[in-house]
Parts: structure tokens; C-alpha cells; sequence
């Protein structure tokens, strides 16, 4: 488990590292999302979903206007303004949770930021455009570091990620972002095979020794559906698995698409794991 420790977004939101699992709900603003769930550039779609995920316990929304899905065609930087700014403005009044922005780009992460978002989220763990990084720390931004890669080799897998996520780590320090604002993702699906993606989440503790908070996102992959020979549709229960799975190992956070499910599983696995009571809580 993380040692108690704080980091606080643009909106004044106090996230307290360790104390329970936080959610991130996945808003995909994208005609192709390998999880049939892209809302394209529909404004009204994209706010019910925002509100919807915030009535259901989400934490935090994670917007994203360019797929990453296996064989995803990359969009320009003013492509990805132009969806992604629009949706910002247009749910920022409408919600009071933080909005984190997943772009790997300075620019489209810079313009974000100014409309109001509160994080960045790095596929590239700041190694495609080192720009973004600069970026994080002029707004203070907690910003989530990503292992990936161009293929999926390694010499030993556990390592070799470990060592990418030290050196994104090292990055964002010496920019001056604090310790407690960066976000550690070990990259489910990304350059990965499935049985790595299995090894990882069998070892997402040894990644705690980094010493960051543990983002995860497993939700609806191609290995879920492989594992249980399932479409997209239906890895709700294995989705279910990897979170409360991961939370034992020590995430402090889930992306997600289904928040009102793995809301409930997260509080369950934070009751057992972290010791984690509601507000009613019968002594």
C-alpha cells in the first residue's frame, strides 16, 4: 500500500495517496474505440456520460480524443483540439470532479489544461513529445507516466518495465513536479503480449518499489477476452477480476469504462485491503 500522501489538482481536489482506490472513468471522444464506447464529437452524449460517470462514483474522467486501439490511425494535433476543447468546455461547468486529459501531445495538453482540466494522462510516459512534461509542471498538474514501447520484446519484462517507468520518473523530477503528482502506469496491452499483460498484473506489486501511485488499466482488453473467449461486450466479471486483483497488489487507481461496477468492486476490495469504511459505518 502507498504511504499516506497528497496531491492536489487545479480544481482544489485533495487526492490522498494510499487511503482508498480512486476511479477513472474513460470518456472516449473517438469515432474507433477498440471498446465500442467512442462518442465521436456528439457534445450532448459526451456530458451525459460525464455526468453519469460522476453520479456513479467516478473520481475522475479521463477524456480522450485520439484511439490508441491496436492499428489506430494517429490524428494531427489540430484534429485532436478540435474534438477534444469543445467537450472540455462544454462538461468542466457541468461536473465537479477533475478532468484528466489522455494525450501524449505538449500542445493538445497545454490548450487542455488552460480550458480547465486537472491531469494529464501519457501513453508515451513523456518520451513521445518531452515538451508535455515542461507543460505538467508549468500548470502543477499530476501527470500518469506510462510504460510502452515500439514492440514487444524484452529481456526481462518485469525489469526492463520497471526500469522505463524509474527513467520517466527521473524526467518528470528533474522538471520539478512533485513526487506526489506522478502517476505510475505499468501499460496493460501496450506493446505487451497477453501473457505478459497476465505477468504484470501477477506482479504489479513489484512496481510499488518505484515509489508512486499505481495506475491500471485493464478494462474490457483483448486479454480478458481471450482468457475467457468473450467479445468486448461481456468482460464486465473479468474486468472485476483484474481490479480487485490489482487493488490487492496495491493500485491506487482503475480506469474504467463500466464506473458504477467497479465502484462497487473497488470499495469492497478497499473494506478488505486497505481498511476502508463508509461514512455510516455500524462500529
Amino acid at each position: 500500500m502507498t504511504q499516506l500522501s497528497e496531491c492536489k489538482v487545479s480544481n482544489g481536489e485533495n487526492i490522498v495517496w494510499g487511503n482508498r482506490t480512486y476511479i477513472m472513468g474513460i470518456i472516449n471522444i473517438t469515432p474507433d474505440s477498440f471498446s465500442g464506447d467512442g462518442l465521436g464529437t456528439n457534445i450532448k452524449k459526451i456530458v451525459d456520460q460525464a455526468q453519469r460517470f460522476e453520479f456513479e462514483g467516478a473520481d475522475f474522467l479521463d477524456l480522450g480524443a485520439e484511439s490508441t486501439r491496436p492499428g489506430h490511425l494517429q490524428i494531427t494535433i489540430e484534429d485532436e483540439i478540435e474534438r477534444l476543447i469543445p467537450a472540455i468546455k462544454a462538461v468542466i461547468p457541468k461536473i465537479k470532479i477533475p478532468i484528466s486529459i489522455d494525450t501524449y501531445k505538449a500542445e493538445v495538453a497545454r490548450q487542455s489544461l488552460e480550458e480547465g482540466a486537472s491531469i494529464i494522462n501519457d501513453i508515451w510516459g513523456g518520451s513521445a513529445d518531452p515538451d508535455i512534461i515542461g507543460v505538467a509542471a508549468r500548470f502543477e498538474a499530476p501527470v500518469v507516466l506510462m510504460h510502452n514501447q515500439a514492440s514487444p520484446k524484452y529481456g526481462d519484462l518485469i525489469t526492463d518495465v520497471t526500469h522505463n517507468l524509474t527513467v520517466s520518473r527521473q524526467r518528470a523530477l528533474d522538471f520539478g513536479i512533485a513526487n506526489d503528482n506522478i502517476i505510475l502506469d505499468p501499460g496493460i496491452g501496450f506493446a505487451k503480449t497477453p501473457d505478459h499483460n497476465l505477468e504484470i498484473l501477477q506482479r504489479l506489486g513489484d512496481f510499488k518499489t518505484i515509489g508512486n501511485p499505481i495506475l491500471v488499466g485493464a478494462s474490457r482488453k483483448s486479454t480478458i477476452g481471450l482468457v475467457l473467449d468473450l467479445p468486448v461486450e461481456e468482460r464486465l466479471e473479468g474486468t472485476a477480476a483484474t481490479v480487485a486483483l490489482s487493488i490487492a497488489a496495491g493500485a491506487d487507481i482503475i480506469r474504467v469504462h463500466d464506473v458504477k461496477e467497479m465502484r462497487r468492486v473497488s470499495k469492497m476490495s478497499d473494506a478488505i485491503i486497505r481498511g476502508w469504511r463508509p461514512d455510516n459505518w455500524m462500529k
